[in-house]
């Protein structure tokens, strides 16, 4: 018979010396018996609830629910928290304190006493982080999203978070709805519990997480206030109990098998685009080589199946009663477009785990020989003006605007934009290509979602609704409209959108993946010359953030968090 392996825990509570009276003593404080220090595993569970991050508001109950089964397997659950990332109530964006948010997690899970850990995310950020900072540990880990509201109504007419927000806020900007009812909306739209339930990036991260195999499967779409969901996080905590005993880690699960699945996953959700940062920044930190051209040559040409806002009309409760993410799964496997054998946390395959998915809704999922939209995954451009690459949401756009020229209308950031967006003198029209510069990691600092810049009224009122549109930004995953974001270089580092000027021609053309701007290489070069990069901020870990960022290209991750240490601590302080 085979030694029994020895607990990371048991360096903290299996000494009989004084160390280990004062790891025991303390927790005893609590009421905890000797028992449950005799060997069994202590699993981390990883809370991302804060009552100022609406989307995770509920997840001090869902916590119990996983301690519920970590107990019930034989386990000794220990519930910490980590900071967490509201992208609707942090300024100046959630993006900006990702990776300090990876960093705290990376150091409570290292720094305590545990054998493996349940992370609780739900708000887009948390997801990444959390998956970031416990790859860079890698102890075994299981992943539990909170689930998306229910789908909200206003007048009898379904409101989707997010949006529905932008489409209503175009329409009182163009005198199409009164203030008033946009206000009476809002009521409406978060009625419940539960992440953004459009396909935003809150859902997408979540779909993700299922189709990396690293959570259970019915993650993605069971709704926050179903009963279900409750099942799940009482399954996970059982479960990661016995990934510990059989020492099931992140690296064995975050393949590039793995993160291929995902990115055409990704596509056939049409989900968001910030998927492609977070994506190849866990990639990274676990050791996988995957890069932005992976995204277009893996995704691209993969159809789009669901039919949810914002590149269609239904929500996550829909797809959820439709067959959620399995049926998705299971049509990209009928194409060998899913690597079946890629390993889950279940200790079973993707392939095993959707064999018997069954749809009850194709006009919500559809068929892969019947797609929503056909090839509508991210695409990657290049050119002079993103020689790093810039990508677009063709599933989200406008298909007319896909190959098109226009003239530039250049904000310089975004204060800029929003004091001169509205101006009924400003030089604008449909044909012209919006392009906002200082967005990008460094240059806000942090990447904000605002690419999907508001249109001008005057041209709303003509009753166009897209426009093209170019930043070093990213945009909500609710967001939707012909824009090309995470330009790289991005402006604040000198990239070439640093030099756009009002009046350059700049040429789009989605299907041979080009940003073209039509300017000399020797006018550009006169340009840069009177070119000077923004102040930068003066401590902190803004500074840091500025000082360490990599560009978008490569996941805007910190330069030193890149890769993982492992879990040995190196010595007791006590």
């Amino acid at each position: 018979m085979a030694e029994k392996k020895k607990l990371r825990s048991q360096e903290w509570f299996g000494s009989k010396g004084m160390h280990g009276v004062i790891h025991r003593a303390w927790l005893k404080n609590q009421g905890y018996p000797h028992d449950l220090f005799d060997g069994r595993p202590v699993i981390g569970i990883c809370n991302t609830w804060s009552e100022t991050t609406p989307c995770n508001g509920h997840f001090r109950e869902i916590a119990e629910w996983v301690k519920r089964g970590v107990w019930e397997a034989g386990g000794f659950p220990l519930e910490f928290p980590v900071m967490s990332l509201g992208e609707t109530m942090l300024r100046p964006t959630a993006m900006l304190f990702r990776n300090l948010a990876s960093m705290d997690v990376e150091e409570s899970i290292r720094g305590n006493p545990l054998d493996g850990v349940v992370l609780l995310m739900g708000c887009d950020k948390t997801t990444p982080s959390l998956l970031m900072g416990a790859a860079s540990v890698d102890l075994p880990t299981i992943g539990l999203s909170g689930g998306p509201m229910l789908k909200g109504y206003y007048k009898n007419q379904p409101l989707g978070s997010g949006t529905s927000v932008w489409q209503m806020s175009e329409d009182v900007r163009a005198g199409k709805m009164s203030d008033e009812e946009f206000l009476a909306a809002e009521s409406g739209m978060s009625r419940s519990k539960g992440h953004c339930m459009t396909m935003g990036t809150a859902s997408t991260m979540a779909s993700m997480v299922e189709a990396l195999g690293m959570g259970l499967p019915g993650n993605a779409a069971i709704p926050a206030v179903d009963s279900r969901r409750y099942t799940q996080a009482q399954l996970t905590g059982r479960r990661i109990v016995q990934m510990v005993h059989d020492d099931l880690r992140m690296s064995q699960i975050l393949t590039r098998k793995a993160f291929e699945n995902a990115v055409r996953t990704n596509a056939a959700i049409g989900g968001s685009t910030n998927a492609v940062v977070h994506l190849l920044a866990l990639a990274a930190r676990i050791g996988v080589e995957f890069n932005l051209k992976d995204w277009d040559d893996l995704g691209s040409h993969v159809s789009c199946l669901v039919n949810l806002q914002p590149s269609g009309k239904h929500l996550m409760e829909d797809f959820y009663y439709a067959g959620g993410l399995p049926v998705v799964l299971k049509e990209l496997a009928a194409k060998k477009l899913l690597h079946e054998d890629a390993l889950t946390v279940n200790g079973k395959t993707i392939g095993e785990n959707v064999k018997n998915a069954e749809c009850w809704n194709r006009e919500v999922i559809h068929t892969y020989d019947r797609p929503f939209k056909p090839e509508a995954g991210i695409a990657v451009l290049k050119g002079n003006l993103a020689p790093n690459g810039a990508v677009i949401k063709p599933s989200a756009g406008t298909p007319s605007l896909f190959k098109h020229r226009g003239r530039a209308v250049v904000f310089e950031n975004i204060e800029d934009f929003n004091a001169r967006i509205g101006d009924e003198s400003l030089d604008v029209d449909e044909t012209c290509v919006l392009v906002l510069k200082n967005c990008g990691p460094k240059g806000y600092p942090g990447m904000p979602e605002v690419g999907n810049m508001a249109l001008p009224p005057k041209v709303l009122r003509k009753g166009i609704t897209d426009m093209v549109r170019i930043s070093d930004a990213r945009m909500s995953g609710t967001a939707y409209g012909t824009v090309v974001l995470h330009a790289s270089p991005e402006s604040a580092a000198g990239g070439p959108l640093a030099l756009v000027e009002n009046g350059d021609m700049i040429e789009l053309d989605v299907a041979a993946r080009k940003l073209h701007l039509e300017v000399d290489d020797a006018i550009l070069a006169e340009r840069r010359k009177a070119w000077t990069p923004p102040p930068g901020p003066a401590r902190g870990y803004v500074k840091l953030y500025v000082d360490h960022v990599m560009g978008a290209e490569k996941g805007a991750d910190l330069d030193f968090l890149v890769g993982k240490s492992g879990s040995k601590v190196a010595r007791d302080s006590h």
